[in-house]
């Protein structure tokens, strides 16, 4: 009797045992966040090492950096996979449709994008860029309706062969904000991260584009906040800060829709510190949109871009003054909000 009693305590144990290991909760798998963007990003895109060996230092040990690309030195030990393709266009990823395969092929959380300085070199208008930038947004969120997004305002570039790159940088950066603003939404949001304040080509980079030690240190640095509110579920609400001390930004809306037209409306705000002497505000058409009629501003357009400038007594604006034109347009089954800039 004594042996059976033994026999039943030891099987008891045993399931026991089973039981508790098999409702035991597995641990959460780790936060994947993907690295995307050009040679800044990706070779050798060292700020990546700094800013993984942080996260490691400071107790978010639960995040694994993925791409379809190696890591590419650094000389110290450090998730190095990303999607950092040297010389590429946010433009021609957009276009050629190459971001759902990298997607897919890594399942990304968040991704963290420094993208547009090959576009900004290759004089590409910010509308144009920008309206790429929702291409990849849409198919970040096709992948992961719950993607985490955030967007760098990218570091300054002064190239010996492109003495309009620091310029066109700027107007970029400007129109950043805005956009991030109108395409954020609560499932998946947008958060603008500051890379070009502090920054400096002559001091942080090699070349005047391209990052050296202390540009990676810096670029790591504003990463890193923005990054570890990510993981941490904190989604800061967009703002338009304009780069630099001059600029302005430009606000759409859309102000009615019926069959096959609508009206739009633009509000240009001189977000600088001096006053504007005239006003350029571009951007591209994303589904053929045709502009038939406009008022407050003076049109032309070729193809899917647009541009309006100020006419003779709306374009002298004190600083935080505001200007609006308005337009009549068609549309035919899809009517995509455009993405203005102001410069």
């Amino acid at each position: 009797m004594r042996k059976t009693w033994a026999l039943l305590a030891a099987l008891l144990a045993t399931a026991g045992a089973v039981l508790f290991l098999t409702t035991t909760p597995a641990s959460a798998a780790a936060i994947r966040v993907m690295p995307l963007g050009d040679s800044i990003t990706g070779s050798p895109g060292c700020w990546r090492a700094l800013l993984w060996n942080k996260l490691q230092s400071t107790g978010y040990t639960d995040v694994d950096f993925v791409g379809t690309l190696p890591a590419q030195g650094c000389s110290v030990p450090y998730d190095g996979d990303n999607e950092g393709h040297g010389g590429y266009l946010a433009t021609n990823v957009a276009n050629q449709n190459q971001l759902p395969g990298w997607l897919a092929a890594t399942r990304p959380d968040i991704v963290m994008m420094h993208f547009g300085t090959n576009d900004v070199w290759s004089n590409i208008p910010p509308a144009t860029i920008l309206s790429a930038y929702t291409t990849l947004v849409n198919q970040m969120r096709a992948s992961n309706p719950a993607m985490k997004i955030l967007v760098a305002q990218i570091i300054p570039m002064n190239p010996s062969t492109c003495a309009e790159c620091a310029q066109r940088a700027v107007n970029l950066n400007n129109a950043i904000p805005g956009w991030a603003a109108t395409t954020s939404t609560q499932q998946s949001p947008i958060t603008v991260v500051d890379q070009w304040t502090g920054f400096s080509t002559s001091t942080d980079t090699y070349d005047g584009v391209h990052p050296n030690a202390a540009g990676d240190q810096k670029i790591s640095d504003k990463w890193y906040p923005a990054l570890v509110n990510a993981l941490s579920g904190v989604t800061p609400s967009p703002s338009v800060t304009p780069t630099g001390t001059g600029g302005c930004t430009a606000t759409y809306k859309n102000v009615g829709q019926w069959q096959g037209g609508f009206q739009g409306e633009v509000t240009v705000k001189n977000t600088g510190t001096a006053p504007m002497n005239g006003w350029t505000v571009r951007w591209a058409f994303a589904n053929g949109q045709q502009i038939s009629q406009i008022w407050n501003g003076t049109l032309s357009a070729s193809g899917a871009d647009v541009t309006v400038r100020n006419v003779s007594w709306n374009g002298s604006l004190a600083p935080g003054a505001t200007a609006t034109f308005g337009f009549l347009a068609s549309w035919n089954g899809v009517n995509t909000a455009p993405a203005p800039t102001c410069g």
